[in-house]
């Protein structure tokens, strides 16, 4: 890949220095590379960094090549500061911008702290609807969270329990649906993708007896989905539709709330989980995991999710592209 792929700084007083100065030493000599929009004194304390204007000047093997974002504060590991949540949002601006213009393969997203960010004045609920505004997409943007065990995506996201059985809907589950199958087609190279879409109540409602929003919300969605010659089963109990045997017989799981779909992919695989956000028009891939203010500075951080959310973007980069 010729192409680097823009690494965002996520929030300093969590963990992504030590991640993205890991993941670079693990990728360093690979057919992979990135530049990280952040501020260069506080990445050069956890690897050798270049500073760049441009992307092509960046030279991986030998440094972490970086588009400086300058911090207002320098940070202290674990205490977040709302000080620094503008040049963290502006990381994420100037990452998509790069993508946008073909400069950059894809944009990767280091964790930030939402709340960190929304008491500065932030106005999106994270990442996925941010990228999606910056991009024209919002509205279209649905979240996968994928390992090479699974494959979820919940219907509804960031909103509370309640809030997601009020928002669930035949329609929004026909859109995460139609946009997983052809995401499945372009970026993961599944010519006939296998969908399973989840019942919300025990036992899938048990025809009835459980509740009714199979029969009335979710059953109708897949008769629909169907119709279009989309491969779908279901509504499937949620509490077996994730055994061994049950995932060898789809691609993707359509789940009907964040949960539903997160504890079983983290259960798989905690540190292999990547967050991808289909329905954009450029590539960005997240680790699937937060800030860890508890542990950041100590150096217990784990670079897995990120070095697979940096590979997973290079792949669906090349396949779009055509290699």
């Amino acid at each position: 890949m010729h192409t680097p792929l823009a690494l965002t700084m996520g929030d300093p007083a969590g963990i992504s220095g030590e991640i993205t100065a890991a993941a670079w030493h693990a990728l360093r000599s690979s057919d992979l590379s990135f530049m990280v929009l952040a501020d260069p004194d506080w990445l050069g304390q956890y690897a050798p960094v270049q500073i760049i204007r441009a992307p092509a000047e960046a030279d991986f093997a030998h440094a972490i090549p970086v588009l400086p974002v300058t911090l207002a504060r320098a940070p202290t590991p674990g205490h977040p500061d709302t000080a620094n949540a503008p040049a963290i949002i502006a990381s994420i601006e100037h990452a998509v911008r790069l993508a946008q213009a073909r400069e950059a393969g894809g944009v990767v997203t280091n964790p930030i702290a939402k709340s960190v960010l929304q008491s500065a004045g932030f106005p999106h609920p994270g990442h996925t609807e941010f990228v999606a505004a910056l991009t024209g997409a919002a509205g279209h943007e649905i979240m996968m969270l994928a390992c090479p065990l699974l494959r979820v995506v919940p219907v509804t996201i960031h909103v509370s329990l309640r809030m997601a059985l009020a928002q669930l809907s035949t329609a929004g589950i026909v859109a995460a649906a139609r946009t997983t199958h052809a995401a499945l087609i372009r970026d993961f190279g599944i010519p006939a993708p296998r969908l399973a879409v989840a019942g919300l109540n025990p036992h899938a409602g048990e025809a009835g007896r459980m509740g009714s929003e199979e029969q009335t919300l979710i059953q109708p969605a897949i008769d629909v989905l169907r119709s279009e010659d989309i491969f779908v089963t279901g509504p499937h109990p949620p509490d077996t539709m994730f055994t061994e045997s049950a995932r060898q017989n789809y691609d993707a799981a359509i789940c009907m709330y964040h949960d539903q779909a997160l504890i079983p992919l983290k259960t798989l695989d905690v540190f292999g989980g990547v967050n991808v956000t289909l329905g954009l028009p450029i590539v960005r891939t997240s680790p699937d995991h937060g800030t860890a203010f508890d542990i950041a500075g100590r150096g217990l951080a784990s670079p897995a999710s990120l070095v697979a959310a940096l590979r997973l973007a290079k792949e669906i980069a090349e396949r779009r592209e055509g290699r």
